[in-house]
Formats: structure tokens, sequence, C-alpha cells
């Protein structure tokens, strides 16, 4: 497939991240991304606006019971932007790297 748009890193946070993961892991993260870019429509299950922020969105990838989530935002519709990874291990690890990550989003725009 065409890609629609392009995905990048924000400096290396998200490259350390990845490179912490196990390799299925890393492959997961990667075909998650292949979606990203090549999908028009991106479905819910693999991108996801976080509510309460200002165009801050989440890569979410589930391997087996494992979940991990990549923080990304859109610039000018057609790149996004990597900006760090986390496994999640309930729902207060989300809430608490959803404020980091909003943090960091409104520092770059």
């Amino acid at each position: 497939m065409d890609k629609v748009r392009e995905v990048i890193q924000y400096k290396n946070y998200f490259e350390e991240f990845l490179l912490k993961q196990p390799e299925k892991v890393q492959d997961k993260i990667f075909k998650v991304i292949e979606i990203i870019e090549t999908y028009e429509r991106v479905p819910s299950t693999y991108l996801k606006v976080i509510a309460g922020t200002k165009g801050l969105y989440e890569a979410r990838i589930k391997l087996g019971s494992n979940i991990w989530r990549v923080f990304c935002f859109f610039d000018k519709g057609k790149l996004v932007i990597l900006l760090n990874g986390f496994a999640k291990k309930n729902a207060k690890d989300s809430q608490k790297r959803n404020r980091q990550s909003s943090r960091t989003n409104e520092f770059i725009l």
C-alpha cells in the first residue's frame, strides 16, 4: 500500500523506548506504525485521541494480554510525530502518562 502520511520521532525518546522492548513487541509496534502510515482512516484499535488533551493521540499496541502505548500527534494532518511509549500496567498508568505527554505536546507546539 502507498503511504498517506509520514511517521517520524521527536528527538530520541521513542527510539529509546523501542529498543528496550522484546523483538516481538518491536515487530508489533512497527506493524501499528505501518497501519498509521497507510490507512486513510486508522481504526481506534490502533490510534485513538486522548480525551481532555489538545490533539494528543496514543498508538495502541496489544500483544497477548500485554498493552503498550506510544504518544504522538499530527502535524498538518500528514505527519505523525512519535513522542514516547510505555507498557500499560493499569488505568492509573495511562492517566499519569497522558498528563506528562500533554505537557510535552504543548511545549513542542
